[in-house]
Formats: C-alpha cells, sequence, structure tokens
C-alpha cells in the first residue's frame, strides 16, 4: 500500500499564506488611510467653497471690514491646509501603492509554494500508481508460475455401477 502524501514544506506554506493575509490586511488599512485623507480633502475643499460664498455680500449692504479680513485670514489658513492635505494624499497613494506591491509579492511567494505542492502531490499520485502497477504485476507472475507449477490434477474417474 503506498503511503499517504506529506509535503515537508507544508509548515512555510501555512507561513506564506499567513503573510498573504498580513499584507492583505496591511493593504485595506492603507486604502482606508487615503479614503480619510481623501474625505478630509472633499471637506476642506467643501467648506473653501462655502467660506468663498460667505464673503459675498447683497448689493447696498454694509460691508463689514471685520468680518471680511477675518474671513480672508480663514481661507488663506484653508488653502494651506489644503496643500498639506494634498500632500498628505499622495503619500497616502505612495503607501497605497508600495502595500500593493507588497501584497503581490506575497501572493506570489504563496502561489509557488502551493504550485510545488501540487506538483509534488501529483508526483506522489504518479508513483503511487506505479508501484500498484508493479505489485500487481508481480501478483500475476507468481498467480501465473502457481497455476503451472503445480502437478495436474488427477482426472477423475467414471465409475460404471
Amino acid at each position: 500500500m503506498a503511503t499517504r502524501f506529506r509535503f515537508r514544506l507544508e509548515g512555510l506554506l501555512k507561513l506564506r499564506r499567513a503573510l498573504e493575509e498580513d499584507a492583505r490586511r496591511f493593504l485595506a488599512r492603507t486604502v482606508q488611510a487615503r479614503d480619510a485623507v481623501e474625505a478630509r480633502l472633499r471637506g476642506l475643499q467643501q467648506e473653501l467653497h462655502d467660506t468663498v460664498d460667505a464673503r459675498r455680500i447683497e448689493r447696498g449692504e454694509v460691508v463689514d471690514l471685520d468680518r471680511w479680513r477675518a474671513i480672508e485670514r480663514y481661507l488663506v489658513v484653508l488653502e494651506h491646509r489644503i496643500q498639506q492635505a494634498v500632500q498628505d494624499l499622495v503619500e497616502a497613494e505612495q503607501h497605497v501603492a508600495e502595500a500593493r506591491k507588497l501584497l503581490t509579492k506575497a501572493h506570489q511567494a504563496h502561489l509557488m509554494l502551493l504550485r510545488l505542492k501540487e506538483r509534488r502531490q501529483e508526483q506522489h499520485a504518479h508513483e503511487a500508481l506505479l508501484e500498484e502497477f508493479r505489485i500487481v504485476d508481480e501478483l500475476a507472475v507468481l498467480r501465473y508460475r502457481f497455476n503451472t507449477t503445480r502437478p495436474p490434477a488427477v482426472m477423475a474417474q467414471e465409475v460404471s455401477p
């Protein structure tokens, strides 16, 4: 009877699978962080748009210069925050790209071992099949020898009453 298939690198395969899952989770976290930066940038842009709209005054309305100066200072602050958010977004995109590369590398390493396991499993199955054929052939030879080397059976004589 053939032995059961045992992949010697099973522990390494499990480790590579775990590393791939870690890389997948890391990518999810970096994408989530990038999405948060994008949301913050959209919020700042919307606030900038709303602040510019708040700066408008109706025809004939009195202009409050202190309010106008405060709005202008706030617009400058918003522009700096938007620039910083854009830089943060670029960095977040770079982190996402790096995380994707790490996931791709981990996935390839896992698949490489998985394919090796499959090839070894197929090789083991083929060897087991050949061993089974060899055993069947040996049994056929033994049966043939056993059947041909026995003395012929004594023929039964017919007895007449």
